[in-house]
């Protein structure tokens, strides 16, 4: 066993001395390829660049290299590997060349693989080595870099230009490129920003993270702003990124070219000659030269097999073409419809169903659906077009009696021809429920307060009342009555207080609405109007201002001068006893009364009298005056407006609106009724409401009760 483990340990030290020798004789190649490819590259760069001086290497080095190959053949244990005798320009040409390289380091490889690394110190030697040539070519690059910024010449590297990446294309900005200003910065994404107008942020980013809002300047900075900067006219603000953007040359020449309605690119020209990819010429020749295909011309082999084997089945009677089917039994539902149901045409309209006989079509009709001979003859002698039925009743026995019917082939060729010839069209039938046109009603809780029950009866006229005032401060009324009387009512107790008996028939009367006066008049017979003052039921306050208001003008008065009406003066007897103060008489009969707000003028209706129906009274003066000197229509009743100069004249069907101080018509006030049979006004002034009496109920003419008017209609001024 002794001698085998010596001649092992003598393998491996030749072994690991063959090693060292080829570790040896790799600089010495390296060195002899070294020269050559510098001979050639300074055969190159003379061609290339002309008379260039440089030094490629020295005659010691070329010594060295000699020495180097004499010394191969000695066998030492760890040479001493030195790379400084070779210049930078040799580092320079093993760089450049890299195709011979590379067979070399093929071959470099395939010896480090036969190497076994097992003494540290050669690996030590070949790291050292190694660090050295890295600095050598560290060098040789910040002397090349050096000598370009001289020179400004550097050597071609074709190593490195094998390796270097071709440059990319400039990117040419027109109008379809892509631009990095399109993009966003705010990522919060298609989100309306009306939810954060009250929130410090617009949104969350990719992150998660709150996008804070850009600060925003007020009114001044934004005038500011405008006067300083001059771009100020073509900045624009963004909702979205919440920043002013300055919209360039090209950006504004498209919103020009938007507003004018044009192209919006100027570089497009829609009217561009067209390039005739296929021309419209008629082509003799094909475009293609492809000959056909041997498949299109020529019978498929497979398809005649296939074909073939059919026949040979038909022949041999397998195969039957247009064999008959045997007919089965067709069984019928006797109790279902004939007529097959079928879906009906988008445009089909259903036939109208024939008209359903009627009583007189029966066999046998009651008595009074027969004609008697006077209506047979009648019915004979008029024309088919003008009979109002083809046919008489008749009265039979029993139903085996009746006949067969003589119309009925014409009446099923009149109804084909109907059928055939006449259009249908289809109405459409309104379908509104009739309740939704009765007009709903409120509830009667919601129109209180309201009378609902009957208080207090005011019993005394013996004959209908037509007239009725109260005065202002609600403690009195009174009425007057056909019965030729006026009463004097106390509100709250129902008691008459005062009775006055007349000659005619009372037709109108009213308060004054003055508060200082205590005075009413009243319509009776034909044209007296009497100013009356209640006796003992006044202060003697009232009762001095109330003589003082209707005397004062008898001091005035001018007899000469022709006058519509007359004012007469009351006895004072009259006066005494029954309250009369002053007696105006009309031509006409008078039929209505109204005062005026302040109580001193006093306006009078007679419908007969023409040109004088309408008239004013002055009480305090004792002056008449017709405002109007030809009228339109009958006047029915006449109205003061409650606070301006305003007088309102109701006719039939007209209401005329005038203005006492510019004395004109204001406006007129058409109504939908034939007659108009009243009128008032709002305390307020702004509403008129018109009366036409529809229905007129007397309950009790004994009683004397006051018949009542439903209105009808009413006016908005």
């Amino acid at each position: 066993m002794a001698p085998k483990k010596k001649t092992s340990a003598a393998a491996k030290k030749a072994t690991k001395a063959t090693a060292v020798k080829e570790q040896q004789a790799k600089p010495v190649s390296t060195s002899l390829k070294r020269r050559a490819v510098e001979e050639e590259q300074d055969e190159s760069d003379n061609d290339d660049f002309g008379n260039v001086d440089i030094d490629m290497g020295s005659s010691d080095e070329e010594n060295d290299d000699a020495a180097d190959d004499s010394d191969q053949g000695e066998a030492e244990a760890f040479p001493e590997i030195s790379l400084s005798d070779d210049d930078e320009e040799d580092d320079e040409d093993f760089q450049a060349d890299s195709e011979e390289f590379d067979d070399e380091d093929d071959e470099e490889l395939e010896e480090e693989d036969e190497y076994m690394a097992g003494d540290s110190l050669d690996e030590a030697d070949l790291d050292e080595e190694l660090e050295r040539e890295l600095e050598q070519e560290q060098m040789e690059e910040e002397d090349q870099e050096e000598s370009k910024d001289k020179d400004g010449f550097t050597l071609p590297k074709p190593y490195r230009q094998r390796y270097a990446e071709d440059p990319l294309p400039e990117i040419e900005g027109n109008y379809d490129s892509d631009s990095s200003t399109e993009e966003t910065e705010n990522t919060i994404g298609s989100v309306p920003l009306e939810w954060y107008n009250d929130l410090p942020h617009i949104g969350y980013d990719i992150d998660g993270k709150k996008i804070l809002k850009p600060a925003t300047g007020d009114e001044l900075d934004k005038f500011l702003a405008t006067m300083e900067d001059p771009d100020s006219w073509k900045t624009v603000k963004s909702d979205k990124e919440g920043k002013d953007i300055v919209l360039d040359d090209r950006e504004l020449d498209i919103i020009q070219r938007l507003q004018r309605g044009i192209i919006p690119d100027s570089t497009y020209d829609p009217y561009e000659p067209t390039v005739e990819w296929f021309t419209s010429k008629t082509e003799e020749m094909p475009l293609s030269a492809r000959p056909e295909p041997k498949s299109r011309f020529v019978p498929s082999k497979w398809e005649h097999k296939k074909i073939m084997k059919i026949v040979r089945a038909i022949r041999q009677g397998r195969i039957v073409p247009r064999k008959p089917k045997d007919e089965k039994p067709r069984f019928y539902n006797l109790w279902g419809d004939d007529d097959t149901p079928r879906e009906d045409h988008i445009m089909h309209i259903a036939a109208p169903k024939m008209k359903l006989p009627e009583h007189d079509e029966s066999y046998n009709p009651p008595a009074e659906y027969l004609p008697d001979e006077q209506e047979i003859k009648e019915w004979n002698e008029m024309d088919e077009e003008d009979r109002p039925k083809n046919y008489l009743p008749k009265k039979f026995n029993s139903l085996r009696h009746v006949p067969a019917y003589d119309q009925f082939i014409q009446e099923r060729f009149h109804r084909c021809l109907d059928l055939y010839l006449a259009p249908r069209v289809r109405k459409n039938r309104l379908n509104i429920d009739p309740e939704s046109l009765v007009p709903k009603l409120p509830s009667p809780k919601d129109l209180r307060p309201f009378p609902t029950h009957q208080s207090i009866s005011y019993e005394g006229h013996t004959a209908r009342i037509r007239a009725l005032s109260v005065h202002p401060n609600g403690l009195y009324a009174i009425t007057g009555s056909d019965d030729n009387t006026c009463r004097l009512w106390e509100v709250l107790t129902g008691r008459c207080l005062t009775m006055w008996k007349f000659d005619g028939v009372i037709h109108a009367l009213g308060w004054c609405p003055n508060p200082d006066v205590w005075l009413f008049a009243i319509s009776v017979g034909h044209g007296e109007v009497h100013l009356i003052s209640p006796p003992k039921l006044c202060s003697a306050e009232q009762a001095m201002n109330t003589d003082q208001f209707t005397k004062s003008g008898f001091a005035i008065t001018n007899d000469d001068a022709k006058k519509a009406v007359t004012w007469i003066r009351a006895s004072e007897a009259d006066e005494e006893k029954y309250g009369y103060k002053v007696r105006i008489q009309h031509t006409q009969v008078v039929k209505q009364i109204t005062w005026h707000r302040k109580g001193d003028y006093l306006a009078t209706v007679s419908p007969d009298a023409k040109n004088l129906a309408v008239l004013i009274h002055q009480v305090t003066k004792h002056q008449t005056q017709s405002p109007f000197k030809r009228l339109k229509g009958i006047v029915q009743k006449v109205a003061f407006h409650p606070i301006k100069p305003i007088f309102f004249v109701a006719t039939q069907i007209y209401v005329r609106v005038y203005d006492l101080m510019q004395q004109q018509l204001v406006k007129t006030l058409q109504t939908s009724v034939k007659w108009v049979s009243s009128i008032d006004i709002h305390p307020g002034g702004d509403n008129l409401k018109a009366l036409q009496i529809t229905q007129i109920s007397q309950q009790g003419s004994s009683s004397g009760l006051i018949s009542q008017a439903i209105p009808s209609f009413c006016f908005l001024i």
